[in-house]
């Protein structure tokens, strides 16, 4: 798997065939799908206050009813829950926004699941993209990232989709059967150009739309552990495993946790391979990211959360006391240098208005039975909480 990251040039995986090429690619448009009948939604919420003394009524004929695009429940302390158009056990994976319209965004997550919303994330609606919905994949959409009105979505099994119009219409790129790995991640870096990272620990850039891709490791994150089993990673040696989570700083580099979470592995522009890290605390990793500050942030499996010492990569973390009821906190978040969430399973959410070295407890999800995966702000006054069950929590400070 190794060669196959050694070439300069990934023509030969990853550019469009010359047949392609020489004719004009197809675009493709979103089709809203058909609406439901129903002229209202019922959320849990407003069950509970209004009908608990009259009609008992089970979870399951909850998520039955008929699903309208979202509209804003009343607000649970600084934040608020949306109701999504979605299916139940649907589980969101990455929001972005479009940066000249922070009004205009999309939803991505599994059972091939895409939204978009025009007023800010009040009220979303479905959208489909004919193209994946013709063949027989059950795409699972797993990131996407706009600059300027050019936008990216990358999921599984392999697909590849480009915007030069602020997601009006999409164009599906090719992309070779032979790409090492699953893509989960992509950056919008600028004018046709954008960074793309797989399971395996493949990184590409691309500059012109993403017809041709250049390899910027020289190998997969397998081989180069395996070829360096002395390096006394523990766990590390005939490593054949994938990413769990990968994160990247606003500066380009990248840590990433290893799928067995007994180690981690970082990279830094210009680096021909990824790092690997042996771990500092004795639980195994649940996640990794970046402060605002530039240190790191670590969350072990069970509840546990460290930061780094200083900024920058290290191997050196101290424990941070968090109120976590013993639920795993699964990604942190921050909104400033001062302010961060962290959020996790069994609706868990915790603030820091210290830049992590306290945390307090948030009841704002107190009463969702999902596990909170993600936290994304797209600036200061804009941030989501993503989980599972088509949960999406909007910040109100």
């Amino acid at each position: 798997m190794g060669s196959l990251l050694k070439s300069s040039s990934l023509t030969s995986l990853l550019s469009t065939p010359p047949t392609l090429r020489s004719q004009s690619q197809p675009r493709f448009r979103f089709v809203p799908k058909a609406k439901s009948s129903s002229s209202s939604i019922l959320t849990r919420r407003h069950f509970i206050l209004h009908h608990t003394s009259t009609i008992p009524l089970s979870i399951a004929t909850l998520t039955s009813l008929p699903l309208q695009p979202a509209k804003a429940e009343d607000a649970l302390s600084e934040w608020e829950r949306l109701s999504l158009p979605v299916d139940p056990g649907v589980v969101l994976l990455d929001i972005a926004f479009v940066p000249d319209d922070f009004n205009h965004g999309f939803l991505l997550g599994t059972r091939q699941t895409l939204l978009e919303t025009k007023d800010g994330g009040s009220t979303w609606v479905e959208r489909s993209i004919p193209s994946a919905e013709d063949e027989d994949f059950n795409y699972r959409f797993n990131s996407i990232s706009f600059k300027g009105k050019e936008g990216w979505i990358v999921g599984k099994p392999a697909i590849l989709l480009y915007t030069s119009d602020a997601g009006q219409s999409w164009e599906r790129i090719p992309l070779s059967s032979q790409l090492p790995g699953n893509m989960v991640y992509i950056k919008a870096t600028g004018e046709n150009s954008a960074e793309m990272v797989t399971d395996e620990g493949a990184i590409y850039v691309t500059s012109n739309r993403g017809y041709n891709w250049r390899a910027a490791v020289q190998e997969s994150v397998s081989a180069t552990l395996n070829r360096t089993v002395s390096s006394g990673i523990s766990g590390a040696s005939y490593y054949t495993g994938t990413f769990n989570t990968v994160n990247r700083s606003p500066d380009g580099s990248y840590v990433a946790v290893s799928s067995r979470g007994n180690f981690y592995l970082t990279w830094e522009p210009g680096q021909p391979f990824w790092q690997p890290h042996n771990r500092a605390v004795a639980r195994r990793i649940q996640n990794m990211g970046w402060r605002a500050d530039g240190g790191l942030w670590l969350l072990v499996r069970g509840g546990g959360l460290y930061l780094s010492k200083g900024t920058g990569i290290t191997e050196e973390f101290e424990e941070v006391p968090v109120q976590s009821r013993g639920f795993g906190i699964l990604d942190v978040g921050y909104r400033s240098k001062d302010e961060a969430w962290a959020a996790g399973g069994s609706g868990i959410l915790l603030r820091t208005n210290n830049g992590g070295k306290t945390w307090t407890r948030d009841k704002a999800a107190d009463n969702i039975a999902a596990n909170l995966y993600s936290v994304k702000f797209i600036n200061e006054k804009k941030g989501f909480v993503l989980g599972n069950d088509g949960v999406l929590l909007r910040y109100l400070g």
